[in-house]
Parts: C-alpha cells; structure tokens; sequence
C-alpha cells in the first residue's frame, strides 16, 4: 500500500515538473532581438523572448553610439562568434560616412571600444553606408559583412535619384582588425538594401532583401549555393509595399521572417518552410512598442538571465 502510494505520488510529482517545464520551456535556448528607437541617438537595446514569438524589451540602452559623422545606432547587427563573443555593426550616419560602426562583448553587458570600420574609403563617391549586416560562415571560419551602399552613375536605375540607387557590397574578416578589399555582393538590375544571409545546410543559402524602387519597396528572396553568392533572380514579394529591415531565425523545422512593416505602422512577421510560400503570422507576435528592426539570434538562456539581473 505504501509503495503504491509512494509510486503515485512520484509519478504526480513527475507530471507536475513536466507541466512546469512546459510553461517555462525546458530548452536552454532564447532568443535575443537587437533594436533601436528613433532618433536612434539612445543606443542599443535587446528585446528576449523564449518562443522567438512573444518579446519583452530589456527597457534600458547597452551601447551609446560614439563612432560616425551623426553618432547614430541604426539597424544594430549581431552574431555570436565560435569563441562565444558577441560582434555588432551599425548604421552610424544616414550620409557622408564611408564606413559602420563596430564593437564586441563578451556578455552583451561589457562592450569593447567602438570603432568606426571604413570600408568604403577606396570609393569617393560613396554617398552612404546603410544597414551592415553580419554572417559567421563556418566553412570559412570568417566573418561576412554585407551593407548597401549608393556610387552615382554607376549602375541603371528606374525612377530613384542617383542617390539613392543602392546595391549591396561585401567584406570579410576573421579578427576585426584586418578586412577584405570590398566587393559587389549583389546587383539585381534595381535599387537594393537591407539584405539579410541565411544559412539552410551547406551550400544551400537564401538572400532576404529588400527592392528600394519606387513603388515597390517591398521585400523578396534570392537562392545561392554560397554565402557571398552569386544569388539568382530575385522572387516575387512576400511582403506588402513600404516593407524593410528584415531578419530571420529558425523556429523548429519553420523559419520566422520579421520586418518593420512602416506604411503600416506595425511590426509584422511571417513564417515559411522553404522561402517559396509564406503565412502571415502578425496577429500571433508580440512585440514591444517603439521596436525598429535588428538581429535575432539564439543564445544561452544563462545570458538573457545575466543581462535581467544586470538590469535591476
């Protein structure tokens, strides 16, 4: 009798750790989301989530921006290195700089000194450098940074100003301190920024981008068997009109799109399976008030309970 008892009681005590790891989520995984809020003067701001879905905002800026001609922090960038250290790059100025900015932590807490990394200096003409964007590349072991930038005269465009006809270029590094010559990354025959790497599996690569032209300004995928390229034709839009920064994070077996979906006013998000057909999930995300478009990526839960410890 009592060893039945014991054997029930054991078995409700079981039920009842399983039901609270479910509500608290038994993986050792989060998610960190990088943001700003304009006039993007603050800094850098983290939201965390443990479903990738819901998020809730650290409500404190880790990073004032230091670097740049207007010190701004925009489109803040990150990844997680193989040694456990976190790279950032951003937006610095809206114009006149040839370069982003760049800083590095351990704990996303403690940050390096700021440095300002011109990549564009080799081309004068340079009117702008938007929206660096950082990939690790594991068959390289290196470090892949993307942005887009305007040359006047140098491509064709539709009805967008010389200034504002952009296409992606690229660099490399392996310890931030020393970088590849700058290379076309893509030109897909129109005005792109905002484009975003994803890795499937090995030598399966997709390109999140956004068309800058008018009246698009919407967002679309592109297909490559390398992280650099080259990436074939650009899709038709997933996304409606007035549509950018978007990022991207795998969710199980799916793969979360989130974009700042401005003519709307709203934060939206989709999810996919293969980058071909896309379900609007908007109404099933949470995000905080005032969130403009980072990084997300996956973490250790031990560092998301750090950084709330550390900002009590």
């Amino acid at each position: 009798m009592i060893r039945s008892l014991s054997k029930i009681l054991s078995t409700r005590i079981a039920l009842i750790g399983l039901f609270c790891c479910i509500l608290s989520s038994c993986s050792k995984q989060a998610y960190i989301f990088t943001s700003f809020h304009e006039p993007a003067t603050e800094g850098l701001r983290l939201l965390y989530s443990d479903d990738a879905y819901h998020w809730t905002d650290l409500n404190k800026t880790l990073l004032k921006p230091e670097v740049g001609t207007q010190k701004v922090m925009r489109d803040p960038s990150i990844v997680q290195g193989p040694d456990g250290t976190f790279h950032l790059v951003w937006t610095c100025s809206w114009k006149g700089d040839k370069g982003f900015g760049y800083a590095s932590s351990k704990d996303l807490i403690h940050w390096s000194a700021q440095k300002f990394i011109p990549v564009m200096e080799s081309e004068p003409a340079t009117v702008n450098v938007w929206a660096p964007e950082i990939f690790y590349e594991e068959e390289t072991k290196e470090y892949i940074i993307i942005w887009a930038s305007t040359i006047p005269f140098r491509f064709e465009k539709g009805i967008e100003d010389e200034d504002n006809n952009h296409r992606m270029y690229y660099v490399t590094t392996k310890n931030f301190n020393s970088f590849s010559k700058p290379k076309l990354f893509i030109d897909p025959g129109f005005s792109v920024i905002d484009a975003v790497i994803v890795k499937r599996k090995a030598k399966d690569y997709v390109l999140v981008l956004k068309d800058n032209t008018r009246p698009n300004r919407n967002l679309k995928v592109a297909f490559s068997n390398s992280a650099t390229g080259p990436y074939g034709a650009a899709s038709e839009t997933f996304s409606p009109k007035l549509t950018e920064g978007p990022t991207v994070v795998k969710v199980g077996k799916e793969w979360l799109i989130y974009f700042d979906a401005y003519g709307q006013k709203i934060y939206s998000a989709v999810k996919t399976a293969d980058f071909k057909a896309f379900k609007d999930v908007t109404s099933e995300v949470a995000i905080p008030e005032g969130h403009k478009h980072g990084t997300i990526i996956k973490v250790k839960k031990s560092v998301i309970k750090k950084l709330i410890n550390e900002m009590k």
